[in-house]
């Protein structure tokens, strides 16, 4: 037989990491980057947002400590993409809560405040509450635009430091 014809044997190695559904294209372009191939993607049980992404490399790929640096950088800034999207509902989510809470404080207020017959301090209590309740909707709202337009230009910032150490890492493959 000829040595082209002949399979020649491959050690792998093996990773799995769950992502978020709408993060899983990313994390498969990337870790194709660094040698990675997908094997399988697999829908996470206990999490329904969440994919199991399972892949594969040759365990004697060259520059392995480079790559393997470089995967970590992109990793992390993954993760800070990650931690970046849900501060823009948690602020937006705390704010909202803050002032609904508030504003159910009014209305129980404007309850007791019915029950021993004072009415003007009941119609007073009931729409501040009523304010306040409906105001926790606008200012939820308001809050995410707000953090969203903060955030952006450092999501951008942490796909850039991606799509670098993926060129990189591409150029150590060859």
């Amino acid at each position: 037989m000829n040595e082209n014809n002949e399979k020649r044997f491959i050690a792998y190695e093996y990773f799995s990491t769950p992502v978020k559904q709408d993060m899983e294209t990313v994390y498969i372009d990337c870790y194709k980057n660094f040698g990675w191939i997908l094997e399988s993607s697999v829908l996470n049980i206990a999490n329904i947002n969440s994919i199991n992404l399972k892949f594969k490399r040759d365990r004697r790929i060259k520059n392995k400590t480079e790559l393997s640096e470089l995967q970590r950088k992109c990793e992390n800034a993954l993760i800070a993409i990650q931690h970046l999207e849900r501060s823009k509902t948690s602020s937006a989510t705390i704010a909202a809560l803050i002032i609904g809470v508030l504003g159910t404080a009014f209305l129980v207020g404007a309850v007791f405040s019915f029950l021993a017959k004072q009415i003007p301090l009941f119609v007073l209590l009931g729409i501040a509450g009523l304010i306040g309740c409906t105001l926790s909707y606008f200012t939820s709202i308001k809050v995410q635009e707000k953090k969203t337009l903060e955030v952006a230009p450092l999501i951008d910032q942490q796909y850039e430091i991606i799509y670098d150490t993926c060129e990189e890492a591409s150029k150590l493959l060859v």
